[in-house]
């Protein structure tokens, strides 16, 4: 008979996890197309799977078309998560927002935080991954302030939403990162939850249980672990051995199964060691061969019944107002179950003595045997026919004596005869149960398990809030607060590619390129094939006029990856040093081809259309990075420095500010807001920025050289000359640098000091000998050092 079509679609969807779990994604999207075959175009479920493939096959139009009916519906997760991917990379922002919206009540409410493992897996997004890509399409859309509020809500659903939270960051939002990486009572509630899933899940002990047979589709491992008597057997020592289930039944008998009694059911023991749960009922026996011997049995116990009785009335209360004290373990009924009730005992012992088996292991279930015990050992037969009561179900207590109960072949073996005095002497033998603190052990190993969990939970929220608490710093430009609390991490994470990155990017926007430089060169160690951050490392290099080193890294870079934008970018920056504009300008838009919102190949472009003083096309690029990223500072400095060049101070001074307002800590920044000020309202107002820039960035030579000329215009000489001594130590091959020291010598009186600083100028730069040499030559005549534009020095 040929299989049925849930079968084929049950295995088809096994082989596409599994071609997808390890990356193959053709053989995945070609299953998938099988089960949308089998199923028809109206399955949700085959359609999510050919979507999902085809999405990660990159086929992104594909899979928006696949999963378009059924996320338009509202009627399956997983179709609304892939269209919506699909509509943010093809830039469909609206129509993905609409959709997930419509769909609001399918994950609105979903948490699977802590529930995915190597051998689990959740399929379906959750509520932090839809919020998280809903605020990615509001971005996309421009639209931060919602954008924000997806973030922030993602993150409260699930704090390592590291997307999430970098985004969140890098839209300018104030964060109290704390709050976000602590530990609150849904995680500890989601791991003690998991914990009690774990007990009911997890394989039974080989010492405690039976080896599980693969082929019983009844057991429930649930069950087993969940089960009272997991523990009852454990607390009794007893160990479930599958020989033994038909060792002690005879010819005449039906196996006896090992029994474990429950309160609701009972788990048979195969003796092939499966198991099964089935409703408590005493085993049956098989017939005699002859009617004859039958009913000899039946009228033999009968006679034996009623003589017991008798005798034993006047010192026995009737079992129908006490019940009889618990026997010993050698008093057990065929299938070691307790009894149930004492109703209607005389009917049960009559039942009972003719389906029941003697407590003793050695003797033979024959009737012959069984009658003549009853005969010799009145007392004896009476007890064990008492014993011999239909199970009951009464959960278990401490007084109950369950010595045995777990399996027929774990009875304890009783002596030859049982004197009537046992009936008082039983309540002073040693108890064979183990003492109760026993009973709470696994729950402490439980417990300390759990607490173990939580502890390394609270330590990775305590590592993600400290990396958490440096990129805030670093994206809000508090550089140095983000180098020591990356240099806070312990050395195991300080010492790895991103967070060495970030150490150099934070010094690069100090303007400290040569600490930036040793930080990116252990990183390219680490990772040689590293594209991230190298666009940064490749202006740190141009920064430093490091032409081979640059050209090497744009090398290496395109042995990489010749299609990143970042490559490209370090090209560019090879070009732009070596004063090719032009090719310069090719790769950097070769950058945003591959990467239209990379903001920074943008602003480069722009750089180089300052170079070759094509001013409306710099303004055009500047404006296309603002567009990609509004807090892209370097393209509102590259605006004020366009508007700089046309004479335009005051719209230059609002773009400066604009760019000083994201990034308040830059020194380049507020000595771009002097210069125009000093242009507008002169060098007493354009000093305390000068000033400020200095404290910003002791060691930027700009800043210092500015506000050294700011002083000598304003006739301190002292304190320019000061300022200069300083930058002697930061620039001594600066030209400039020496030039206005021998100037100022010259203003106050120090002519030999004069021609040395003049000297060393020249030497510095041969070019200048002209315009040097007329200034030694008028040592004796007044300075005049500034004019109207301020700009009288060496270019």
């Amino acid at each position: 008979m040929a299989p049925s079509t849930t079968v084929n679609t049950t295995q088809l969807r096994h082989q596409i996890y599994y071609q997808l779990d390890n990356n193959l994604l053709k053989n995945a999207l070609f299953l998938a197309q099988r089960l949308v075959a089998y199923e028809g175009p109206r399955s949700a479920e085959a359609a999510y799977l050919l979507a999902h493939c085809q999405f990660q096959a990159g086929y992104t139009k594909a899979s928006l078309d696949t999963s378009r009916s059924f996320a338009a519906k509202g009627t399956h997760l997983g179709c609304t998560h892939v269209f919506a991917q699909a509509c943010l990379e093809l830039g469909r922002n609206i129509e993905g927002l609409q959709l997930i919206e419509k769909s609001r009540t399918l994950w609105q409410n979903r948490n699977t935080w802590n529930q995915h493992t190597e051998s689990k897996r959740q399929y379906l997004p959750d509520a932090a991954v839809i919020l998280c890509l809903k605020g990615k399409l509001w971005k996309a859309h421009k639209n931060m302030e919602e954008a924000v509020q997806c973030w922030v809500a993602a993150l409260k659903q699930n704090p390592f939403m590291w997307d999430a939270y970098t985004l969140l960051v890098e839209s300018g939002a104030k964060i109290n990162v704390p709050a976000i990486y602590k530990l609150n009572p849904d995680m500890v509630g989601m791991i003690q939850a998991q914990h009690a899933s774990k007990e009911n899940t997890d394989p039974p002990n080989a010492s405690q249980q039976p080896t599980q047979s693969m082929a019983d589709p009844f057991l429930s491992t649930q069950k087993l672990n969940g089960h009272p008597n997991a523990l009852y057997e454990k607390l009794n020592n007893s160990k479930i051995n599958v020989n033994t289930a038909n060792a002690i039944h005879d010819d005449d008998l039906l196996p006896t199964p090992s029994t474990v009694v429950d309160h609701e059911d009972t788990m048979t023991q195969q003796p092939n060691g499966s198991s099964k749960f089935e409703s408590l009922s005493a085993p049956l026996r098989r017939p005699r061969n002859t009617v004859d011997s039958q009913s000899e049995q039946q009228s033999r116990l009968k006679a034996t019944s009623s003589r017991l009785k008798t005798r034993l009335k006047p010192s026995v209360d009737e079992p129908d107002h006490e019940p009889p004290p618990p026997g010993p373990p050698s008093k057990r009924t065929v299938s070691g179950a307790v009894a149930q009730s004492q109703i209607a005992e005389p009917i049960r012992r009559t039942t009972r003595s003719q389906t029941s088996r003697p407590p003793s292991s050695t003797s033979t279930s024959t009737t012959t045997k069984m009658s003549s015990i009853a005969n010799s050992l009145g007392l004896r037969q009476e007890r064990e026919i008492k014993k011999a009561k239909a199970p009951t179900a009464k959960p278990r207590t401490a007084t109950t004596q369950t010595v045995g109960r777990a399996v027929s072949g774990n009875r304890i073996k009783t002596a030859p005869s049982v004197e009537p005095q046992d009936l008082d002497s039983r309540e002073n033998r040693p108890p064979s149960i183990p003492p109760v603190p026993a009973m709470m052990e696994p729950v402490r190993k439980d417990d300390d398990r759990v607490d173990k969990e939580i502890d390394g939970l609270r330590a990775l929220l305590d590592l993600f809030s400290r990396i958490a608490s440096a990129h805030n710093a670093l994206q809000h430009y508090d550089c140095q607060a983000a180098i020591n609390l990356f240099n806070s991490l312990p050395s195991n994470q300080r010492e790895t590619p991103y967070v060495l990155a970030q150490i150099a990017r934070a010094y690069n926007e100090m303007s400290q390129h040569a600490d930036a430089e040793r930080y990116f060169i252990r990183v390219r160690q680490l990772a040689p094939s590293r594209l991230e951050d190298m666009e940064i490392y490749s202006t740190v290099l141009y920064q430093l006029k490091s032409e081979i080193e640059l050209a090497y890294l744009a090398h290496e870079m395109v042995e990489v990856e010749r299609n990143s934008p970042q490559t490209w970018i370090a090209i560019g920056n090879s070009f732009s040093l070596q004063r090719e504009h032009e090719q310069a300008l090719k790769c950097f838009k070769r950058a945003t081809q591959l990467d239209p919102s990379f903001a920074y190949g943008f602003t480069l472009q722009g750089h180089e259309y300052i170079e070759n003083e094509e001013f409306p096309k710099a303004l055009e690029a500047y404006r296309m990075a603002i567009s990609a990223d509004n807090r892209h500072y370097n393209a509102w400095y590259g605006l004020g420095k366009v508007y700089t060049k046309l004479g335009k101070y005051p719209t230059a001074q609002v773009h400066y500010q604009t760019a000083a307002s994201i990034n308040p800590s830059n020194a380049v920044l507020t000595c771009a807001i002097g210069t125009v000020v000093e242009k507008n309202k002169g060098v007493e107002h354009a000093l305390k920025f000068y000033d400020r820039a200095c404290r910003l960035a002791p060691k930027n030579a700009l800043s210092r050289f500015k506000k050294a000329r700011c002083l000598m215009s304003m006739n301190q000489p002292e304190e320019a000359l000061a300022e200069l001594e300083v930058l002697k130590e930061i620039a001594p091959d600066e030209a400039n640098v020496w030039f206005l020291s021998g100037r100022l010598c010259k203003m106050l009186g120090r002519k030999s000091e004069a021609i040395k600083a003049f000297t060393v100028a020249l030497n510095l730069d041969p070019k200048a000998a002209q315009f040097i040499k007329d200034a030694m030559e008028s040592l004796d005549d007044e300075d005049d050092f500034v004019d109207d534009d301020g700009n009288e020095d060496i270019d």
